[in-house]
């Protein structure tokens, strides 16, 4: 994960301990884990919009050339 090894996470740990303190860091965690939650479904809607984007637009493409067919 990002080249990091054991003892760059133990001293990031630290000093995240230093920074925050052990009593606020249950909060930093908790608020961390709904950022990334919160990041994921928006990568999941922006895919599923598109998905349906390209959905609406091939059955225009459809329509139009069965339209063009008719004519």
């Amino acid at each position: 994960m990002f080249g990091l090894g054991t003892q760059e996470l133990i001293i990031i740990l630290v000093l995240v301990l230093i920074i925050f303190g052990a009593g606020k860091l249950p909060q930093v965690g908790g608020a961390l884990g709904k950022g990334l939650r919160n990041f994921k479904k928006g990568m999941n809607d922006d895919i599923e919009d598109a998905e349906v984007v390209d959905k609406i637009e091939s059955k225009k493409e459809k329509e139009e050339e069965k339209e063009q067919k008719d004519a």
